[in-house]
């Protein structure tokens, strides 16, 4: 965190990367902010992503979670907010929470994380539009099938995150 953290994304920014992906729970979001603005890109040619913590789901934890993410990124707005893992009986009122933040026009996308088939059911059986997003974990050797073409037929866009090296070492072993 700290310094190491914003020469990281100053360096990423200026050598082509334009998404950059942090979270509540990293407790890194001031110094992504910072590197953001020291990197010298337009805000407008920068993704942001950020996570709501797991303990701020509800509608008004959720509103008052984003804010304070936004407050620490100081990036003007939040291109993509995800629900970082489901909770029980938080996710439908976080979502709505994330979809009044985009009539506000302070958050661009919402979406989940970490959400499985029986997750995002529950969302539509609620009656809430398909989230824009569902990043999960996903490599070779973890391919989640059945996520994958649930998001698909519905519009979702899965996002991969892979595992460390030496999980997937691991994995390869064991597989």
């Amino acid at each position: 965190m700290g310094d190491d953290c914003r020469k990281a994304v100053k360096f990423a920014l200026q050598n082509g990367y334009r998404m950059i992906d942090t979270a509540a729970f990293y407790e890194n979001e001031a110094d992504v902010g910072q590197g953001i603005k020291d990197s010298g890109v337009k805000r407008e040619d920068v993704f942001v992503v950020t996570k709501l913590l797991n303990d701020d789901h509800g509608y008004d934890e959720c509103l008052k979670a984003f804010n304070t993410s936004l407050k620490k990124l100081d990036t003007g707005y939040i291109d993509l907010f995800l629900i970082h893992s489901p909770t029980p009986g938080g996710n439908v009122d976080s979502y709505k929470a994330m979809l009044k933040l985009k009539e506000q026009g302070v958050l661009r996308s919402a979406g989940v994380s970490n959400f499985g088939v029986h997750h995002l059911k529950e969302m539509e059986k609620a009656g809430l539009p398909t989230p824009a997003v569902n990043q999960i974990e996903l490599n070779p050797y973890w391919r989640l099938d059945d996520i994958v073409n649930y998001c698909s037929e519905k519009g979702i866009v899965p996002m991969g995150l892979t595992v460390h090296c030496s999980v997937a070492r691991k994995m390869m072993i064991q597989y």
